[in-house]
């Protein structure tokens, strides 16, 4: 059985979801979201980031993680803070001896639905089926974490198959 982590960075919510994976079905371990607040200073903020990461990881010991790469097509004043809530985070899934695979939006959206501009209800819905859960994961940044996840194993699976990376 293999558990993975999936991280969807942010500073003010960063979003996380535990899958473990048993003869190709997947089954969610535990998901939720790191908040932090706007009136706390960028240091603590990301120091909250990196406690609380470290905690999921020793909670459940993932052997990989999927991280959402940066990706800001509207919004560039936020990229940021992102860059700098994922560069925690890399630093804290490193220093556990996790393995670090990062994916685009639309690689995560392409892995869930098979198409990579699919919208966020297709792509919440689809985790829904595919975990077996009578509802979509909340927060929205949890299921874009689980969606990390769920890709990160399918192209794990997919160069294991391959042959470019030992089993």
């Amino acid at each position: 059985m293999k558990t993975i982590l999936g991280l969807d960075p942010g500073l003010a919510e960063t979003g996380w979801g535990v899958i473990a994976v048993n003869n190709g079905r997947y089954r969610l371990v535990g998901h939720g979201a790191i908040h932090t607040s706007p009136g706390e200073g960028t240091g603590d903020r990301l120091e909250k980031i990196y406690r609380e990461i470290q905690n999921v990881i020793e909670r459940f010991s993932p052997s990989a993680a999927g991280v959402e790469s940066i990706f800001f097509a509207r919004n560039r004043t936020s990229a940021i803070p992102v860059a700098q809530a994922r560069g925690v985070l890399l630093l804290a899934l490193h220093q556990r001896g996790v393995a670090i695979f990062e994916y685009s939006p639309q690689e995560i959206k392409r892995a869930i639905t098979g198409n990579g501009r699919a919208d966020k209800f297709q792509v919440q819905d689809l985790l829904r089926l595919l975990l077996g859960l009578k509802e979509i994961p909340k927060p929205d940044h949890a299921a874009d974490a689980i969606a990390a996840a769920i890709c990160c194993y399918n192209q794990g699976v997919s160069i294991e198959r391959i042959g470019e990376l030992p089993s």
